[in-house]
C-alpha cells in the first residue's frame, strides 16, 4: 500500500509495449496504482501516447525513455519514480527480445544483444526492484517469460538461452525474497499474441480471435493483477498462460 504522503503506490512496467506491456499498465491503473511505463528513448512518444489513454481513462501514468540494459540508467529511474510518483508495489519486467537464427547463422552480436535485453536488463530491473522493496517488505516483481525459458527449439539458441536466464533469476529471487515479504513470479506466455506483430503475418486474425485460439493481451494482464493480489499463504511462484487449442 502507498506510504504516508503518496496518494496512491505505483507500478512499473519494463518493456511497455503496443501488445502485453500496454494491456498490463492499462489494468494495473484500474486496479488503483500509478502506472510507470519505459521503452527505450525512441520510442518516447508511442509511450506517452499509452501514458495519455490511461489517463484519459481517469488513471495515472507517467512515461520514461530508458535504456533498461543500461545500470545507471535503471537506478535512476527507480529512485526518480520512488521520489515523484510513490513508492513502488508492482514491478513488471515485459522485455521480448524474440528472434530466430539457426545457430550458425547467430553471430556473437546477436546472441550477446538477446541476452542483454532479456536477461541483463531482466537483473537490472529486478535487483533495483529488491532494493527499494524490501526495506518495506512487501511487494510484487513479475517476470514475463516464454516457451524458451524451459524449452529450447529449433532457431531459437540465443533467445531460449536468455530467457532460461530469466527464469533461473525470478526463482533465485523468489526464494530470496520470498520470506521477506516480496512476492516474485514468473509467467510463461506460449502462443501467439495479438498486437501489431500478429496483425503483420497473420491473415485471419480476427477469426482466430474470435475463435480464442490467439492470446489476448487484456486477458493475460488479468492475470498479472491476479498475480499481485495473491494472499501470501498460497502464492504462486510459475503460471502459464496459452489459447486452449495450442499445442505444447
Amino acid at each position: 500500500m502507498a506510504t504516508a504522503g503518496n496518494a496512491r503506490g505505483a507500478c512499473l512496467i519494463v518493456g511497455a509495449g503496443d501488445g502485453v506491456g500496454a494491456a498490463v499498465a492499462r489494468a494495473f491503473a484500474r486496479d488503483g496504482l500509478a502506472v510507470c511505463v519505459t521503452r527505450r528513448p525512441r520510442h518516447l512518444n508511442q509511450l506517452e501516447a499509452l501514458a495519455a489513454s490511461i489517463r484519459d481513462a481517469g488513471g495515472e501514468a507517467h512515461a520514461y525513455g530508458v535504456d533498461a540494459r543500461d545500470e545507471a540508467e535503471m537506478i535512476a529511474l527507480f529512485d526518480r519514480i520512488e521520489a515523484e510518483v510513490g513508492p513502488l508495489e508492482v514491478v513488471v519486467f515485459n522485455i521480448g527480445a524474440n528472434v530466430r537464427f539457426g545457430v550458425r547463422e547467430t553471430t556473437a552480436q546477436v546472441y550477446s544483444k538477446v541476452w542483454e535485453m532479456a536477461a541483463l536488463a531482466g537483473f537490472f530491473a529486478g535487483r533495483e526492484a529488491a532494493r527499494v522493496m524490501t526495506s518495506r517488505g512487501q511487494g510484487t516483481i513479475l517476470f514475463t517469460g516464454a516457451t524458451a525459458s524451459t524449452r529450447g527449439g529449433v532457431g531459437f539458441s540465443a533467445f531460449a538461452g536468455a530467457k532460461a536466464a530469466l527464469r533461473q533469476l525470478a526463482q533465485s529471487m523468489a526464494r530470496e525474497l520470498g520470506p521477506q515479504g516480496i512476492h516474485v513470479a514468473h509467467v510463461v506466455v506460449d502462443g501467439m499474441i495479438d498486437g501489431t506483430f500478429a496483425r503483420s503475418i497473420a491473415t485471419d486474425i480476427e477469426a482466430r480471435l474470435d475463435a480464442d485460439e490467439i492470446l489476448k493481451p487484456d486477458e493475460i494482464a488479468k492475470n498479472y493483477v491476479w498475480l499481485h493480489r495473491q494472499q501470501r499463504s498460497a502464492w504462486t511462484f510459475e503460471m502459464d498462460l496459452r489459447p486452449w487449442k495450442e499445442t505444447w
